[in-house]
């Protein structure tokens, strides 16, 4: 088995494209660009920090500009050549640790996925659910949605999804489909149940611990709104899965896809039937199967010690502890299926550097908040809406507050960071203008979920696009028009909320 598998020398389906490459690229160097010159036209200030629990919070009411002095140092210690070296001043910035275990990660199942292309357990997988569900692959499509959706809502993982991506690409092009509709049953469904959150740990129950409300309270608005959310992803992406069966050519990716689409064929997944069948891909697959699992209730152990707040900490290991998880699920894999020792070795190595563009994007995303938090302009930006509200009345304040959770989602992709730095300072602030406490968390989570999905500065929708063809463009340009449809119900639930006092309190 070792001996074909190297043989068969497959090009691996994960490595992103070039021409995806370079304008996901030329994007994220004008939003670098642009960030720096922030640095240089707004005023320099921020708030005080304390910590808590070992959280970092905002003081409310704590803002102040900085003196000439201070600012001037500011800029000084932020010149414009270094716009440009913060991809690699991330390593050793704030978030340096945050930056390294994403590249474990990314090198980890990149490897590992390799591994499993190259030893047939990829089709394997795909040769047992196309036999079982062939004939009602609709079903599939919805039945998968829906477990996504519900595990990011009610349980908040997202990141921990994101290896599915992985196999529901090739599932839905040997299913008769594309990639973006392999997108649609996976990151889509992630972004959007992260997003119509009813019990999530970091964008409900971490905001509203701050805000004093009980945990889980305002559900019944909440799951009405999840069920929407639900009926427009998988509506949409069956209804374009139907018209590119029709047709096609109107796929969006179509080019991006031929290569994907010769390597998962229906016909030539079907033909390795015999294969996959064997005893050693059996045990190869019962091992990755059981393998991921055991990742898979690792998070949701982390996020429920995260919500009782028994380890509020234990959140942040989830995602090293899966990266660990999928090494062993690949290495193990490829063992029982008979591929050892250097080949072994070479065939994750080369896996890894497969997904080494993907990281290049990543440390760029994450160079644009860099940017911003070093010359001292994030908490301007965030004092300054603040006064909008301030000033609005109730219908007014509660889009500001989405507007502005969204407009911070787009320097800090953190959920519960965000929390900790929004809502001391939109909660009184909210109530001036006669909105509840349950409303301003509701307009948070809307304001956080959605455009995890959308803006080009979050590492984990670069992660889920760089295990695809797709680009950034092409996927933005899929999906913008359920998003459109999603913030158009988020303004109607967020009028709802205030008319009728969305409460407790």
């Amino acid at each position: 088995m070792s001996t074909d598998a190297v043989k068969n020398n497959r090009k691996s389906s994960i490595k992103i494209g070039a021409r995806a490459f370079v304008l996901a690229g030329m994007i994220l160097l004008l939003l670098i660009i642009v960030s720096g010159i922030l640095t240089r036209t707004l005023p320099a200030g921020e708030y005080q920090r304390i910590s808590v629990d070992g959280r970092t919070s905002v003081v409310k009411d704590s803002f102040s500009y900085l003196d000439t002095a201070e600012a001037a140092w500011v800029r000084e210690t932020l010149p414009i050549w270094r716009w440009f070296t913060a991809p690699i001043e991330v390593f050793w910035g704030e978030n340096g640790l945050t930056v390294a275990v994403i590249a474990a990660f990314l090198f980890f199942v990149g490897g590992s996925f390799t591994i499993i292309e190259n030893v047939g357990v990829m089709e394997s997988i795909l040769v047992r659910a196309v036999d079982k569900f062939s004939e009602r692959k609709y079903l599939l499509m919805a039945m998968v949605i829906a477990v996504i959706m519900l595990l990011s809502s009610f349980v908040g993982l997202y990141e921990g999804l994101l290896p599915i991506v992985i196999f529901i690409v090739p599932l839905a092009i040997t299913l008769g489909w594309d990639s973006l509709t392999g997108l649609g049953m996976s990151l889509l469904a992630m972004g959007f149940g992260f997003a119509a959150a009813v019990t999530n740990p970091f964008t409900v129950q971490v905001p509203q611990k701050i805000a004093e409300l009980p945990v889980n309270s305002g559900a019944w608005l909440r799951i009405p709104f999840l069920l929407i959310a639900y009926v427009v992803a998988f509506g949409l992406t069956a209804l374009y899965a139907k018209r590119i069966e029709k047709n096609p050519e109107k796929s969006l990716s179509f080019k991006a896809d031929a290569g994907l689409k010769e390597q998962f064929d229906r016909e030539q997944v079907l033909s390795g039937r015999e294969e996959a069948m064997k005893p050693e891909m059996t045990r190869a697959i019962l091992w990755f199967g059981y393998s991921m699992g055991f990742g898979i209730l690792l998070m949701l152990g982390a996020s429920t010690l995260t919500a009782t707040g028994i380890w509020p900490g234990a959140s942040d290991l989830s995602f090293p502890l899966l990266a660990l998880v999928f090494l062993a699920a690949g290495l193990g894999a490829g063992h029982f299926a008979g591929l050892r020792g250097v080949p072994l070795a070479k065939v994750f190595f080369g896996g890894m550097l497969n997904i080494l563009p993907g990281l290049l994007l990543i440390v760029m995303a994450m160079a644009v908040p860099h940017i911003m938090t070093r010359g001292k302009v994030m908490d301007t930006i965030l004092y300054r809406a603040g006064e909008l509200i301030r000033d609005s009345g109730p219908y007014s304040a509660v889009y500001l507050i989405f507007s502005v959770t969204l407009l911070m989602n787009f320097f800090v992709s953190s959920a519960s960071a965000k929390a900790f730095l929004m809502m001391p300072i939109l909660i009184p602030l909210a109530e001036m203008s006669g909105i509840t406490r349950q409303t301003t968390v509701f307009a948070f989570s809307l304001g956080d979920g959605f455009s995890n999905i959308l803006y080009p500065t979050n590492a984990l929708l670069l992660i889920g696009l760089s295990f695809t063809k797709v680009g950034w463009g092409t996927w933005v340009r899929w999906s913008i028009k359920a998003q459109a449809i999603m913030a158009g119900f988020a303004v109607l639930f967020l009028a709802i909320a205030v008319k009728v006092g969305f409460g407790p309190f």
